[in-house]
């Protein structure tokens, strides 16, 4: 009995999409990234991109838990006192929300090279709205999945 291990022939990318409106965030950034990473498929190789492109629409209609809407979100500009934050309301509310999910789902990876190589086949969309209607998207129903997927305002 052999190991088997994928190479570049046998890689078979499908395109799917997620509703984020109402669903937790968390629990939506481990199943994208499992997605992503191409854990749910048989086949599943490592060292190797298997995942799917996955794109998530209404972004900005994504739930938080407990106090977790009011928690800071600290980075730093690189200069001497260039310590900065904001709360994740005021990232949900601003230009871009989109970056809440992308940062989860980020940070769910590993830390190398082809984790960063994955994260370019994730695309987030704060509206309904995407481009990507030529690919024909299979949806992908996270809030029927589990019941602690969802929560009510």
């Amino acid at each position: 009995m052999k190991t088997f291990s994928a190479t570049p022939a046998d890689i078979d990318k499908k395109w799917i999409l997620i509703d984020a409106e109402g669903v937790v965030l968390g629990r939506l950034a481990s199943i994208i990234a499992q997605r992503l990473r191409g854990k749910h498929k048989p086949s599943f190789t490592p060292h190797m991109d298997m995942g799917d492109n996955v794109i998530v629409i209404n972004a900005d209609k994504i739930q938080l838990t407990g106090n977790k809407r009011h928690e800071n979100h600290y980075w730093h500009t690189g200069h001497p006192g260039g310590i900065k934050s904001r709360t994740k309301e005021q990232i949900l509310e601003g230009a871009h929300p989109e970056r809440v999910v992308t940062l989860a789902v980020k940070r769910m990876l590993p830390g190398n090279r082809l984790s960063r190589q994955v994260m370019t086949n994730l695309r987030v969309y704060a509206s309904a709205e995407h481009p990507h209607e030529a690919q024909n998207p299979e949806v992908l129903d996270v809030k029927s999945m589990n019941p602690k997927n969802t929560r009510s305002a």
